[in-house]
């Protein structure tokens, strides 16, 4: 059986999309996004019925390498009770960990962290020469980036990196025949989105949402997540303007990444849900003979 992946940039309609894949066949959504792992963030996640969401609390350290066992679980699972599997991802390395065996980096060993973060705190300039001097692909990063600039020296003491060139990141075959779709949406209709799931977050009550999950003790990658500082800082109309220009960069970003997919099949997205998930089914069916609801 056919595992389905829908890929596409953040507002470019996934959660829709994959919603009516479902609606069309018998199959169960399965998360691929690094925000929408914790609970207590569901309107500014913008957290779908899927399984793999809301799964950790906002104390939890997220990672690909904890994710990608209950993916692969979800994924098993799903398959052995004879339904399509409909892995839904914005976020590159979790979608592509979800689809396939994902070599990835080894841990630490106990202590280099706490030293790599000593570096940085106490000389941010030195810590980001050492980087160069030791992976100048990684040193790419953004200097006040202290999570990645920690986590690409730690890397590159043990020799890898955390800039893997592309073909390194896709090569291996998927777990299961998989097909691989990428929801294209124009740039000024998915600004357009953006602005508007922005505003809906206000109208829903995002700032209390925020207030409430700030009382509560944070990860670092859950302090990561998209609009948390903006809503927490600032006065609501500054917020939505901050959030409106971050997420199109994400989304920017995203698009990129989309294109680097090998094998993906581009669908126009800037279509109605049912429409845009017709023909999703129509290629898998092609691939596979697929049950109808």
């Amino acid at each position: 059986m056919t595992v389905i992946g829908i890929f596409g940039p953040t507002a470019s309609g996934k959660s829709r999309v994959s919603e009516a894949v479902a609606a069309q066949i018998p199959a169960e959504l399965v998360s691929a996004d690094a925000m929408q792992v914790y609970e207590g963030l569901p309107i500014l996640t913008n957290q779908s019925p899927a399984r793999l969401v809301a799964i950790w609390p906002l104390a939890h350290e997220a990672s690909v390498g904890a994710y990608a066992p209950l993916a692969h679980a979800a994924i098993d699972e799903i398959l052995a009770a004879g339904r399509t599997p409909i892995v839904v991802g914005g976020t590159g390395l979790y979608f592509r960990a979800a689809l396939g065996n994902l070599r990835l980096p080894p841990a630490p060993p106990p202590g280099a962290r706490e030293r790599w973060e000593r570096l940085y705190d106490e000389n941010r300039e030195e810590a980001v020469r050492e980087l160069q001097r030791r992976d100048p692909r990684a040193a790419e990063i953004h200097p006040n980036d202290r999570r990645r600039i920690v986590r690409a020296l730690e890397l590159a003491e043990l020799g890898a990196t955390l800039r893997p060139e592309d073909p390194e990141l896709w090569r291996g075959e998927h777990r299961h025949p998989t097909l691989v779709v990428g929801l294209d949406v124009p740039k000024d209709v998915l600004e357009r989105r953006i602005e508007e799931r922005t505003r809906a977050m206000f109208e829903q009550g995002v700032q209390d949402e925020v207030r409430s999950a700030l009382l509560q003790p944070l990860s670092t990658t859950a302090r990561k997540t998209l609009g948390l500082d903006e809503v927490a800082n600032l006065p609501a109309a500054e917020a939505e303007r901050a959030i409106v220009v971050r997420t199109r960069r994400y989304a920017a970003y995203q698009r990129k990444w989309m294109r680097r997919i090998p094998d993906i099949v581009i669908v126009a997205a800037d279509r109605p849900a049912e429409e845009v998930a017709g023909d999703i089914v129509d290629l898998a069916r092609a691939r596979e003979r697929l049950p109808r609801r």
